[in-house]
């Protein structure tokens, strides 16, 4: 009021730092708020007068976690006479007591990052973004490392669960993007990993992720188990990262794409836009990391498996195809998250695509109807009752055109037909343009006829003329 003596209201307020509303309001009524009158008392009733010292905080005192819903629940069974619309009225004062009277709660400590100390590593769902690949979902986690102090990202998609295989695979890749190793590397408990896993098992998983950061000089931490906010920098991280893959998703307008390559390289255009846009802090911490080994560690599981008469070996609950001349040889097999790499002795053999057991517990297989054709053309009634059939068919074409035979011919007859088409495929290399003739074939009604299929793709290679060529002698030249 001072000040008003020498000023304007609106000059007065802003010098005491006032709102011109509020300068109006004191220059009409100059009494202080004590001074005023009392405060205007309730107009209706308080509906928990009766019961919330006596019913309510008892229960809050007893079970400290108990939700207010549950208790609201609870009192309109105990007094039906009590209305709904006191549900907010009782929130607000559960939560007034326990500001009050309730249990201390756990308090977040925001940390202080260096460059080059920490790299932050875990696992993310994706499941909810409903990708799909040629048309089929694609049940798959993204690994997800990041160095806080910069923000460097890197992402991996992993098609099986939480494993120290797709950690292994997507840390070194990460390692190997951003030029160096932090000093430290925390994981969270790793709980998908290590579940169902004995105590030996357990150490050996333990032993191999310190051999692996080891092998980076990097110390190996762990978040306490279940404390997800000990990962803040990369547990808050995931949503962000997964928001913008989703726009991205939306701005392409469409989640399937046509191989597992394509998706895996749409997440890397949008993680390398992201590191993009902090490009002058990476560059700065990368000095700060350590030099990278000569060359990368193991990331992956070798298991010694034994080819069967079936034509192949079981591994975790998947049943794999090879070459048939395998049949009672010992193969090394390294497990990788997406594939398997076949090898006899030091040589490498094949690569097969990772299979893995149904959700409910149930064997799998992964057939590839090339190892077992020359078999299946001596014995075509054995794809009547075949445990793996569906799983032999390359295409859902095959699959259309065996059912179409079954309902016309005798089993028989198109038992032997459907495993020629298999044999016409293998022999003259025209999977896919044989798919593409049957879908037309069973789409117009008619069942396909081999000899007019081998016809079609390709001469019969015995009727191909034979040419002869006589060799040159060598002596011949010195004549010239």
């Amino acid at each position: 009021m001072k000040l008003r003596q020498d000023h304007s209201i609106e000059t007065a307020a802003a010098k005491a730092g006032l709102s011109r509303a509020t300068g109006y309001r004191i220059a009409q009524n100059t009494r202080l708020p004590s001074q005023k009158g009392a405060p205007r008392g309730r107009r209706r009733p308080d509906p928990l007068e009766q019961i919330f010292d006596a019913e309510v905080v008892p229960l809050l005192q007893a079970a400290p976690g108990l939700r207010s819903v549950a208790i609201f629940e609870e009192m309109l069974r105990r007094h039906p006479e009590l209305q709904p619309g006191i549900r907010r009225t009782l929130e607000r004062r559960i939560r007034a007591w326990r500001a009050l009277h309730g249990e201390d709660q756990e308090v977040i400590f925001r940390q202080a990052h260096e460059p080059g100390r920490l790299g932050l590593s875990d696992f993310t769902d994706m499941g909810a973004l409903g990708v799909t690949v040629a048309g089929e979902q694609l049940v798959h986690l993204l690994y997800h490392f990041r160095l806080p102090w910069s923000g460097f990202e890197h992402g991996h998609v992993i098609l099986g669960g939480e494993s120290f295989v797709a950690l292994a695979e997507g840390l070194q890749n990460a390692l190997w993007t951003a030029g160096g190793a932090p000093a430290s590397h925390r994981t969270d408990s790793l709980s998908a990993a290590f579940r169902n896993l004995d105590a030996e098992a357990r150490t050996d998983l333990t032993t191999r992720y310190e051999a692996l950061c080891a092998h980076y000089r990097m110390v190996p931490t762990r978040n306490n188990k279940g404390v997800a906010h000990e990962n803040g920098s990369i547990e808050s991280a995931h949503g962000h990262l997964k928001g913008a893959i989703r726009d991205a998703l939306l701005m392409r307008g469409s989640s399937d794409f046509d191989d597992l390559g394509s998706y895996r390289a749409f997440i890397d255009e949008i993680i390398g836009r992201r590191n993009a846009a902090r490009n002058k802090g990476i560059a700065a911490e990368r000095p700060h990391l350590q030099d990278l080994p000569a060359h990368r560690s193991t990331d992956f599981e070798e298991v010694i498996v034994s080819v069967s008469g079936t034509g192949g070996f079981t591994l975790r609950k998947v049943f794999y195809t090879v070459p048939s001349r395998l049949i009672g040889h010992r193969l090394r097999v390294r497990l990788f998250d997406d594939r398997l790499e076949v090898f006899i002795g030091g040589t490498h053999l094949l690569t097969l695509p990772r299979g893995r057991a149904q959700a409910n517990g149930k064997h799998d297989q992964v057939v590839n109807y090339h190892h077992v054709i020359h078999s299946l053309r001596k014995k075509p009634m054995a794809l009547l009752n075949l445990v793996y059939r569906d799983k032999l068919f390359p295409r859902p074409e095959y699959r259309r055109a065996f059912q179409a035979l079954c309902a016309t011919l005798p089993e028989r007859q198109a038992c032997k037909v459907t495993v020629e088409l298999l044999a016409l495929a293998h022999d003259r290399g025209c999977e896919g343009e044989l798919a593409a003739e049957l879908d037309s074939l069973l789409r117009r009604g008619d069942l396909p006829d081999p000899a007019v299929l081998r016809a079609t793709f390709a001469p019969d290679p015995a009727r191909l003329p034979t040419v002869s060529v006589t060799p040159v002698q060598l002596g011949s030249y010195e004549a010239l």
